[in-house]
């Protein structure tokens, strides 16, 4: 079946990597010609360059596919979705942004009587993270012999340099724009059964980490996609954060309470995040080895549940790239073959459980560790 995959960046390249390899016709677009080229000589698939503002031209380049995947800029996500349910064409994308997936939602019905599969929120985190956390969710819901509340669920997600680099220890490995979305937004958490939000950069912690820690974990944005809003009233604390190398959250924290995030034009008539974004692209390394480690874990009745990942660059892919792109791949190949059927918008968690995707993930080398 033919899949289209929309943006040929570092995950874009690696979707159309991994559906290749799993057996299926991919076509690939981009905005940028000379991205479109690349691709299209490193993969040898048909790509063709296209402007996602454009409706009319986005619904003709959908209709001739059975499914999608969306690696465009997350604002053009509510779009991109509603197009797909108008050819009747599955999506995927890779989310990160709770306001955008809230107007996706607002989509469910319209996919439900279309009969697709609408799945935002399908990256690393949130994304693979999120299933994770909530098959330990489900184990513990079965397992239970009473309705007593799970005490907590907790996410921690690092992409790092494999060596920190400079005083931020980091390395740009996407879009600094939606690093910064991530630092600037409010965080959504459950504290005492309850839906709350919390302050980005902030309820740092040391998190030790054999081989590669120690390392600090504070909280941002999207982490959580759905969680909190699902198993509030269920789960007695629920909380991502993000893994650093120490001393990274305590700078961007200040950059924060300096007004560096702000998107409001000073007297100068410059928006002070246009100037920390462009500082960013400009003087981050970039292309090091890296490095991605997830840890999520149960808390209920006095014992603990836990499942991790720690994944390097292979096969011409940067470990972000393979843990964000494989898992929405592995999702649109559940789809196309029937595994999978579960009509709406819904976000990864809630689409597809651990049972059905993690062992998908096996054949691409990310194994999950189970404690």
């Amino acid at each position: 079946m033919s899949v289209l995959v929309l943006g040929t960046g570092i995950v874009g390249s690696a979707a159309i990597w991994d559906l290749l390899r799993r057996g299926h016709d991919v076509v690939a677009a981009d905005a940028n010609d000379d991205a479109a080229r690349v691709a299209a000589e490193r993969f040898g698939v048909e790509v063709s360059t296209f402007d996602v503002t454009d409706e009319e031209a986005l619904r003709g380049l959908l209709d001739r596919h059975q499914a999608v995947v969306s690696a465009v800029p997350y604002r053009y996500g509510a779009v991109v979705a509603g197009t797909a349910i108008s050819t009747g064409t599955h999506y995927v994308d890779f989310g990160g942004n709770p306001t955008v997936v809230a107007s996706q939602k607002m989509l469910h019905g319209n996919a439900e009587s279309a009969g697709i599969m609408i799945v935002p929120d399908c990256g690393l985190a949130p994304g693979l993270a999120n299933v994770m956390a909530t098959q330990l969710i489900v184990e513990a819901t079965v397992e239970a012999t009473t309705a007593a509340p799970i005490d907590s669920v907790q996410i921690r997600v690092g992409a790092l340099p494999q060596q920190p680099i400079g005083a931020l220890g980091y390395q740009l490995a996407f879009n600094s724009a939606g690093l910064i979305n991530e630092y600037a937004e409010p965080c959504e958490v459950i504290e005492g059964g309850r839906y709350a939000t919390v302050e980005p950069l902030t309820r740092h912690e040391t998190v030790p980490w054999d081989g590669w820690g120690p390392l600090e974990a504070f909280s941002t944005a999207g982490g959580t996609s759905t969680m909190c809003h699902l198993h509030a009233g269920r789960v007695t604390d629920l909380e991502y954060k993000t893994l650093r190398f120490p001393g990274h959250g305590q700078i961007f924290r200040a950059l924060l309470e300096m007004g560096m995030f702000s998107e409001e034009a000073d007297e100068s008539g410059v928006a002070p995040r246009s100037v920390l974004i462009s500082a960013l692209d400009r003087s981050l390394p970039r292309g090091m080895p890296d490095l991605v480690l997830v840890r999520t874990w149960l808390d209920m009745g006095g014992s603990r549940s836990t499942m991790e990942i720690e994944d390097v660059e292979r096969d011409g892919f940067t470990a972000l790239a393979r843990t964000t792109a494989f898992p929405a791949t592995a999702l649109i190949d559940l789809i196309i073959r029937g595994e999978v059927h579960r009509p709406g918008v819904l976000t990864m968690n809630e689409a597809v459980t651990g049972i059905e995707l993690l062992p998908e993930l096996e054949s691409v080398g990310i194994a999950v560790a189970r404690h």
